[in-house]
């Protein structure tokens, strides 16, 4: 596995050493882990509270390159030490194939950590799925009055900024005309494009034109009077530009040229991704896909050792695996243990109502007052007054600062009750098995990793001691999931690896995410004891 190295020390107090020793240790585990290390990102006298790091940022960015699956840090609070930032950051790796790895303590985190850090990342997209529908239901009632929503509403149209009417921009209503016309006499897309940008026509968004601008703009059926919005067509809803002969001409011919190439997407994401390890060289599976030549798609998870012929692993057919995890998870959630778990929640979340950057802040905040206190008494005392006024003036600007930054933090903080974890919890067992969002949710929740092998996988439980070993499956189960497909693998066009497919837009969630939306950005505060109960 490709790995970078994160380090930082928080202030000047510390010096290079603690980075040379913070590297030397993460080489160690490496060595020690047969990690291979492709770089390191070194941020020095960056607070770990806050996430305007330069090489942190750097290295967020660079993991969509793709070219490491994980980060090693000397110790998780080196990565981050506001649970929120931790939590959101974490997520940004997870999407590009990156997982975070600690080379001084066990397994990622305490057990508290790992659990609240699950949950976290559920609630959130949870939240921001709620979010989404508010907006959309104001984006709905502006589209029943076929008025603008905001967005680009193509060539040949502008905006009354008044009352968000559409109305024609004749000149470049022209230009589309001209377009339509042009191609509707069987002249080339190419030679169009061509022309337009040698007469510097721009797009509606100021781009020269390409391929897919012009095919975009010969496709669009507001320029026949349909005012268009989230796949509902309402006639009559914007002002015509073109005739319906022309337009309907103009498709037949697109129709007759589009590449017969079927463009085909799963419906859900690979939830394992990040987790799912190969029990014999344990390299990191990762989500694939391909066509048969029927044109159906097949979704399985591949070890990136045996693709490169490093290892002998098998794929394993998606479904398969997931629904297997996720039935192991879902006996965690008995109602005992769930009832359990929402107390611990809640008796945790009130004996520490503080995250660490409220501390602290409140912590910065008293040194200043001292301070301040201190240079009035000097001047009391005879003390140049003029300099410590100066020097009091600049503290209290600082204090100013720092009592912002905690009033943003304190409004993230809410105490949960028993019953409102209680409730997320019931609604998460309450779901459909194949929704997509318990899906995520009891994956994120529980699982920490999974190291799978020919006929039997290891299951890392987050905030438990104990792996879970599932040995009992079915041979023949094992044999479909494995070599079921192989005839159609053989002869698969693959799609890209890593990227997972698409997913659907998840369904309305009305009853608690309002409230639990404050909880996305609450401290990291979960279940002390819920390892012991788990290991029970």
């Amino acid at each position: 596995m490709n790995v970078v190295i994160y380090a930082r020390f928080s202030c000047k107090r510390q010096t290079e050493q603690s980075i040379e020793g913070q590297l030397k240790i993460c080489y160690d585990y490496a060595a020690a882990h047969k990690y291979n290390v492709v770089g390191e990102y070194i941020d020095r006298a960056q607070s770990g509270t806050s996430d305007n790091r330069t090489d942190f940022q750097r290295m967020i960015a660079d993991s969509e390159k793709r070219t490491f699956e994980g980060v090693l840090v000397y110790q998780l609070d080196r990565f981050a030490r506001n649970r929120y930032d931790s939590a959101i950051y974490k997520a940004k790796l997870k999407k590009n194939g990156v997982r975070v790895f600690s080379a001084k303590e066990n397994i990622t985190e305490d057990a508290s950590g790992i659990l609240v850090e699950g949950l976290l990342e559920s609630m959130a997209e949870y939240y921001s799925v709620e979010l989404a529908q508010k907006i959309n239901r104001g984006l709905a009632l502006n589209a029943e009055k076929c008025l603008s929503n905001g967005s680009n509403p193509g060539l040949g149209y502008k905006v009354n900024k008044k009352d968000r009417t559409f109305y024609i921009d004749e000149a470049e209503a022209e230009i589309v005309r001209e377009i339509y016309e042009r191609y509707a006499r069987g002249e080339p897309k190419t030679e169009i494009i061509r022309d337009l940008n040698r007469r510097q026509v721009k797009t509606s968004i100021g781009n020269p034109f390409s391929l897919t601008s012009l095919t975009r703009l010969l496709s669009n059926k507001r320029y026949i009077g349909y005012y268009l919005y989230s796949g509902k067509e309402t006639p009559g809803g914007m002002p015509r530009i073109i005739e319906d002969d022309l337009y309907y001409r103009v498709q037949e011919i697109l129709e007759r040229n589009r590449h017969a190439q079927a463009k085909t997407t799963g419906d859900d994401a690979y939830i394992l991704t990040t987790k799912l390890f190969c029990g014999h060289c344990k390299e990191m599976m990762i989500g694939v896909s391909g066509t048969g030549k029927s044109g159906m798609m097949y979704y399985y998870y591949a070890c990136k050792g045996a693709r490169k012929k490093n290892c002998n692993k098998k794929s394993i057919n998606k479904q398969f695996i997931e629904n297997l995890v996720i039935d192991e998870c879902l006996k965690l959630l008995t109602d005992e243990r769930m009832q359990y778990i929402a107390k611990k929640v809640s008796d945790e979340c009130s004996r520490n109502p503080d995250n660490m950057s409220i501390k602290y802040l409140k912590s910065s905040i008293k040194e200043i007052d001292d301070a301040i206190e201190n240079m009035w008494i000097s001047i009391e005392k005879g003390g140049d007054a003029i300099t410590l006024t100066e020097r009091i003036n600049r503290r209290q600007e600082e204090k100013e600062r720092l009592e912002a930054r905690l009033a943003e933090e304190q409004n993230k903080r809410v105490i949960l009750t028993e019953a409102q974890v209680l409730a997320f919890l019931n609604y998460v067992c309450e779901l459909p098995g194949n929704d997509m969002m318990k899906r995520r949710a009891i994956i994120n929740i529980f699982v920490h990793s999974i190291y799978l092998y020919d006929d039997h996988l290891t299951l890392i439980i987050n905030g438990s001691n104990k792996p879970v070993t599932v040995d009992d499956i079915p041979f023949d189960d094992i044999e479909a999931a494995f070599n079921g497909e192989k005839a159609a693998m053989e002869q698969c066009s693959h799609s890209s690896d890593i990227v997972p497919p698409k997913r659907k837009v998840a369904r309305k969630c009305d009853f608690f995410f309002l409230y639990y939306s404050l909880f996305i950005t609450h401290h990291s505060l979960f279940i002390c004891s819920v390892a012991t109960f788990l290991n029970e």
